[in-house]
């Protein structure tokens, strides 16, 4: 769908990241990403990346945001081939979680729907940075279309981190973001992908018990209480996940 290119600002001197999309004269694609690069250019908080332009040339589309440097969490868990410790997880979480609170406490709520450590960046000082709003592949690189949720944009899933009402398409809602943002914590603490929630709904729908292990099994430095807190939020029902970020 795109490219990210690094970028200098010829009057500023600073480095930018220029996000490029084609769309071919798909409406329906161009008015997602214009309002993605406005929802964007709206936003004021320290997770966030800060936006500064939107043009157009063409049938391509242009964001031009704040660069930041260096790997993924992603990339970073697979080079040092063991999980973050729980410090700096917990660091990370909190600054997240207040992300979360302030954007679903915008009317209408704003629901991120792709949280993955491949889409979270660490700044120079260790803060964590959220990427991609809206306009995300799933994994077979099919672009799913919803009008489902608050901002009606470009939407894809990446299955081990989408929640249950992400795969079957009825509808996002902030407990979808509270789903995929425990998955991802789970995996930035034990260093393992946790399992999807298609097959572990499966799985409980044939009598047997969900097949997620817990946190602090497969990493014993992970508090019982953090464990359970994560578990809460990832599971399968919506109902039964936490009502907020702030909770």
């Amino acid at each position: 769908m795109g490219e990210v290119y690094l970028a200098v600002d010829q009057r500023l001197g600073s480095a930018v990241a220029l996000k490029r999309t084609f769309f071919a004269g798909d409406e329906m694609l161009s008015g997602a990403f214009e309002r993605e690069a406005r929802i964007l250019a709206r936003m004021r908080h320290p997770v966030l990346p800060k936006v500064s332009d939107h043009f157009s040339e063409g049938d391509e589309q242009y964001l031009v945001m704040e660069h930041i440097s260096g790997d993924d969490l992603a990339k970073r868990l697979e080079a040092a081939q063991k999980p973050f410790p729980l410090s700096w997880v917990m660091f990370w979480a909190d600054q997240l979680l207040d992300a979360l609170s302030y954007l679903h406490s915008h009317e209408p709520p704003i629901i991120h729907r792709d949280i993955k450590p491949q889409n979270l960046k660490l700044t120079d000082e260790n803060h964590v940075i959220l990427l991609d709003f809206g306009l995300s592949k799933n994994s077979t690189g099919q672009t799913k279309i919803s009008d489902s949720g608050s901002t009606g944009s470009v939407v894809g899933y990446t299955p081990h981190y989408a929640p249950m009402e992400q795969i079957r398409g009825i509808g996002t809602s902030p407990k979808s973001d509270i789903y995929s943002l425990s998955a991802t914590l789970y995996q930035l603490l034990t260093n393992t992908v946790p399992p999807d929630a298609l097959s572990r709904a499966d799985t409980m729908l044939n009598g047997s018990p969900d097949p997620i292990k817990s946190p602090s099994e497969l990493n014993p430095e992970i508090p019982a209480a953090v464990s359970t807190v994560l578990l809460q939020g990832m599971e399968v029902s919506q109902e039964r996940r936490f009502p907020s970020a702030r909770d």
